[in-house]
């Protein structure tokens, strides 16, 4: 091609996708679909991000997928009233060019019959107990998720009063900004008369208190909630049923490992979830990257038993220079040291896999890097494989299976931890380190301990508010 005619291509094809931008919007706004290509979503993003999301296309799928494709196809799902599902048009795209017979109106009514004319779902209050990383995190994604449906809806976070004067103000700037993460994608203002924050156009209350049972959320028009803690205080039935005990809460969900509850990994163990569970844990960032992965290698290999080293970045329990701790080591300057630590996430993990109790051993090693960490899995299997077998059913379960939220896949052979920053994986397996001969293998995974994390929280939260969005195609191939 000239370098006109590459011109003018990129020119059709950006034109293309600012007229997905409205037609992606209208969907979520108006009939909460979510729409994606391949797994990224496209609702909020900008033209070139759709453009990127397509010729990821080409690494999954090894054949070329443009917006000439994908557009007829989001013009048809929104012709047809679909409501209340995820549609990922990448896939329908390619599955339409392999098995359709030029009728994609046809085709489409018959992939997508469940959710033609769907009904509307009750929307579901929650409220956010801690502030913190992963509360702002959260935060975030639901804000994000506000679409017609508004499945969840961000009503209140509760922390304890600061002691300055504009505490609001400090509690919305940290929403706003973030030195990892960027800075929000919309607007937040501060309205201290009903002392709230309201973000693009979610009034979220802001309610101080020291403890969960003195709370009495109905006095705020929050009834029936489901209340994540992120706070950590309590990890156990009777701490946890504190919040139980405020009035207009129904359940609790823990953002860290708990005790004597239901450690819930999503793609694992979360068929465990049953109506009547009121307090869950979604156990931790780690046991969350290496849970899925594990599952997949005992549903066809068989793991014997083996060990993981976690490369964790530092985290806010650390000190920023040598002061006391009452951890070992963890005193140390977290900027300037790596640090030996513990890490109960190999025994945690078979909380979710119970095929793994006993099996495993593990360390970790906080590195001087604020966000994203890596797991390294050297594992004795039950049966031999290779480099090229074992990553080739990798990728098969992070493209075509189950898992596929929670596995990633990156074969990028310049890719650093920062890459993976916004990730919304539990874990991503770099395909060129893999090392696989006969019953042993080593696999790194690379995984957002923030984002990543709360991502699984989220699918954890939908879950049990029975909110989560069928995907589309159900079969990929």
């Amino acid at each position: 091609m000239s370098q006109e005619q590459v011109f003018n291509d990129w020119k059709e094809r950006e034109a293309k996708a600012e007229a997905m931008v409205p037609l992606v919007g209208g969907l979520y706004r108006n009939d909460n679909v979510e729409s994606s290509v391949f797994g990224r979503l496209m609702m909020n993003r900008s033209v070139i991000d759709i453009l990127k999301a397509h010729r990821y296309a080409r690494q999954v799928e090894e054949q070329d997928l443009s917006v000439h494709d994908t557009y007829p196809v989001l013009e048809a799902v929104n012709d047809l009233n679909v409501r209340n599902a995820h549609i990922d048009v990448g896939k329908l795209a390619i599955k339409f060019r392999n098995e359709g017979n030029g009728d994609l109106e046809g085709f489409l009514r018959t992939e997508l019959a469940d959710v033609i004319n769907a009904e509307e779902r009750i929307a579901t209050d929650v409220v956010l107990y801690g502030f913190g990383r992963i509360g702002r995190l959260l935060a975030r994604l639901l804000i994000e998720r506000t679409g017609g449906g508004q499945a969840l809806r961000l009503r209140a976070i509760v922390v304890r009063k600061g002691s300055a004067a504009n505490d609001l103000e400090k509690r919305a700037s940290l929403l706003r900004r973030d030195s990892v993460h960027g800075s929000f994608k919309g607007t937040i203002t501060v309205d201290e008369e009903n002392q709230a924050l309201i973000a693009n156009g979610n009034m979220i209350k802001v309610i101080f208190a020291d403890a969960p049972d003195t709370i009495d959320y109905t006095q705020y028009g929050i009834s029936n909630a489901l209340v994540i803690d992120n706070t950590g205080k309590w990890r156990d039935h009777d701490g946890l049923s504190l919040h139980l005990r405020a009035t207009g809460v129904s359940r609790v969900v823990l953002t860290a490992p708990g005790k004597g509850v239901k450690n819930i990994v999503m793609g694992v163990n979360d068929s465990d979830i049953t109506a009547d569970d009121q307090i869950l844990s979604a156990a931790s960032c780690t046991t969350n990257a290496i849970a899925p992965v594990l599952k997949a290698l005992c549903d066809k290999y068989g793991v014997a038993n083996g060990h993981v080293e976690t490369v964790h970045a530092y985290t806010n329990d650390q000190n920023l220079i040598d002061n006391y701790h009452k951890g070992d080591r963890r005193g140390r300057a977290a900027g300037l040291n790596m640090v030996i630590t513990e890490t109960g996430a190999a025994k945690a993990v078979s909380k979710a896999l119970p095929e793994m109790e006993g099996k495993l051993t593990g360390n970790a090693i906080r590195v001087p890097t604020p966000n994203v960490s890596m797991a390294i899995l050297n594992l004795n299997l039950e049966s031999e494989t290779n480099k090229e077998e074992l990553n080739a059913y990798l990728r098969e379960m992070a493209f075509h299976s189950d898992l596929q939220k929670q596995i990633g896949w990156s074969v990028s052979p310049e890719a650093v931890s920062t890459d993976f920053v916004g990730s919304r994986s539990a874990g991503v397996v770099d395909a060129l380190a893999t090392i696989a001969e006969g019953n042993r293998c080593v696999l790194y995974v690379w995984y957002d301990n923030e984002f990543g994390y709360s991502c699984q929280v989220m699918r954890m939260v939908q879950r049990m508010a029975e909110c989560t969005l069928p995907a589309f195609p159900q079969s990929a191939k």
